[in-house]
């Protein structure tokens, strides 16, 4: 499989806190890779340094063989990735319907507002929105406004797809469901980098976990690896016995 992103020794600084300390990791295409760890240990941070929202004071990211670092989130969406946010933003006095259709016309295919139509819904369609999106998005439930916000960004085409907790406050049924768009959402070609906390889901639907604390980067490895590695057992999974049951079942 080809690397579809590089992250080569990223070090993110706000005054004298070291939010990520020289963090490396590959991803390769049609891969889940699952980023956890406690909270403050850097994930989101890290999200931001990927797909341009902070410009890291050091280290440098590659995306498909471009050098992305620094480059604003605009330009970063129309080179094929795209995110969701920990917390959802959807542009609450526009439809659902809208919301998506901006996804696909400010995404990869700089698509007309026609063809982003179009785009947005077959898009709502695939997560299960369609008979919501004449709704104003601000009347969506918490469950409902996650899969916008997936919508959205995959609306933009990416090649790669962040996903910040997609599945934080969301019921068993619920996970259950967003997990089976996520695995689909892969079938179909897309690779994705995942943050989570609901460990049992991110350990059971990644193909490898990357663990950070503090910013730093203290495991990496397939899902049983990482949770039979004393450190990670230490500083966030904290039961040996709760860390091999997570890894239990099919995927």
């Amino acid at each position: 499989m080809s690397v579809i992103l590089q992250v080569e020794h990223v070090t993110k600084r706000f005054g004298g806190l070291i939010a990520v300390n020289d963090v490396s990791f590959e991803l390769h295409e049609g891969e889940i890779l699952g980023l956890i760890g406690p909270n403050g240990a850097g994930k989101t941070t890290l999200f931001n340094c990927v797909n341009g929202v902070y410009k890291p004071e050091e280290g440098r990211i590659l995306f498909r063989g471009t050098d992305i670092t620094g480059m604003p989130p605009y330009k970063v969406v129309r080179l094929g990735l795209a995110r969701t946010h920990q917390v959802v933003r959807p542009l609450n006095e526009l439809s659902v319907l809208e919301n998506v259709i901006v996804g696909a016309c400010y995404g990869r295919e700089n698509l007309s507002l026609e063809a982003g139509r179009r785009v947005a819904e077959e898009v709502l369609e695939f997560v299960g929105l369609a008979p919501k999106k004449h709704l104003l998005a601000g009347k969506l439930n918490v469950a409902e406004k996650k899969r916008l916000e997936m919508a959205r960004a995959l609306a933009a085409r990416p090649y790669l797809l962040l996903l910040d907790e997609v599945l934080a406050g969301l019921n068993p049924t619920e996970v259950a469901n967003m997990l089976h768009v996520i695995r689909t959402i892969r079938e179909q070609g897309v690779t994705i980098l995942m943050i989570e906390h609901l460990m049992h889901a991110v350990m059971n639907v990644s193909d490898r976990i990357i663990v950070l604390d503090y910013g730093q980067k203290i495991a990496e490895g397939t899902p049983k690896e990482v949770a039979n590695d004393p450190k990670v057992i230490e500083a966030y999974l904290g039961d040996p016995d709760l860390a091999l049951s997570l890894v239990e079942g099919e995927k």
